[in-house]
């Protein structure tokens, strides 16, 4: 039997194992602030293409200050922003980040860089549990996250569950908040603008319930329908959707490419 190597598979198998297990109080909890998150649709405010970030202070996986200047570099970089080494779906990404993604982002010269607030010590857990070659950095407050505009917290239901679990965000996070970034991606030239942003209000890959944002080659309901065919089925969102290439559902393949075409100046 062949393993699963998509993000969407991996988490369906592990979707299809926590079924198998007796309902409980706590994961009820978090299936109805996914079903809200999920109702509630895509985040405002989130960043446009061409918003150039700042620079700001980091924590490598070992404590030690960087920036994110210095993590990025010189030309074209992936952020990857996630929620912590306690995140299932987390662990799943990143795994799949550091097989897939990175060996042909390297080969185009781009590098990746996860992020997250929790502190250093869960930077590090991350690196060592998956082997990671990529770097994995802190951003204590938020600070990158928030100035993308996709920052969120758990319902108070969803804090009471993780609470019961053994799992408190504020001492795990380097700020010593329950804030976490929602799942996202982003892509930026040299000069540090974004020049593609995808975010995933929900927890879990969701193709329908996400924000995909790029330098729009064309205008229209048609073009974006051809773009990125969910795109098509929420007219009401504002997010420019176009891209060099199309969009595909399964996240490596759109990040790849939109990768691609930013490594190309196209």
């Amino acid at each position: 039997m062949t393993s699963p190597s998509t993000i969407n598979e991996r988490v369906a198998e592990m979707h299809a194992t926590m079924a198998a297990k007796p309902p409980s109080e706590a994961m009820g909890a978090f299936a109805r602030e996914q079903a809200e998150l999920a109702a509630s649709g895509l985040p405002g405010g989130v960043a446009p293409v061409g918003t150039v970030l700042p620079d700001a202070d980091l924590l490598d996986a070992h404590g030690a200050a960087t920036t994110l200047y210095a993590a990025t570099g010189g030309g074209t970089s992936v952020l990857a922003f996630y929620r912590g080494a306690w995140c299932p779906y987390c662990n799943v990404a990143l795994s799949v980040y550091q097989a897939q993604l990175l060996p042909q982002l390297t080969e185009r010269g781009i590098r990746l860089v996860a992020v997250s607030p929790q502190k250093p010590d869960g930077s590090l857990t991350m690196q060592q549990k998956h082997g990671l070659a990529f770097t994995v950095v802190s951003d204590p407050g938020n600070a990158i996250a928030g100035g993308l505009g996709i920052l969120t917290r758990p319902s108070p239901e969803a804090r009471a569950a993780q609470l019961q679990l053994g799992l408190d965000l504020a001492g795990v996070n380097a700020d010593g908040t329950t804030t976490v970034p929602m799942p996202a991606t982003v892509i930026l030239d040299a000069a540090r603008a974004v020049r593609w942003i995808d975010v995933h209000p929900t927890t879990a890959p969701a193709p329908n319930h996400r924000r995909s944002s790029a330098p729009s080659t064309t205008s229209g309901a048609d073009r974006r329908k051809r773009a990125c065919p969910e795109a098509a089925a929420h007219p009401g969102e504002t997010a420019q959707v176009t891209m060099p290439r199309p969009l595909r559902y399964r996240w490596l393949t759109t990040w790849n490419s939109a990768a691609a075409s930013a490594g190309s100046g196209r």
